[in-house]
């Protein structure tokens, strides 16, 4: 799981083929992501690229962290695993019948 790099601080008119290229410099590139709000669609301005090894992983941090990608300082590092959050109930999102009897 070292081989998995989260990616900050990403212009907001990135796509995947753009980390892709990018991080190719570095090494193969098995995967991207770029995390987009589920309301608008529109990118939040961070994702994940996940490298072959571990080795290229830690080579694409010391060429990239810090670094301008499209007009932009990137933030690169390992990525943390996602942790499981337990789902709160919120009355005011909705999600039910909201007509009483």
């Amino acid at each position: 799981m070292d081989n998995k790099l989260y990616v900050g601080n990403l212009p907001y008119a990135a796509t995947e083929d753009d980390l892709k290229v990018h991080f190719s410099k570095a090494g193969t590139v098995t995967s991207t992501a770029l995390i987009k709000d589920r309301a608008t669609g529109r990118a939040k301005g961070f994702g994940f690229v996940e490298m072959s090894t571990a080795e290229e992983a830690q080579k694409a941090i010391s060429m990239f962290n810090g670094q301008d990608f499209m007009g932009r300082t990137i933030t690169v590092n390992i990525a943390k695993p996602r942790e499981d959050k337990p789902r709160s109930f919120d009355r005011n999102r909705g999600g039910g019948r909201q007509d009483r009897y």
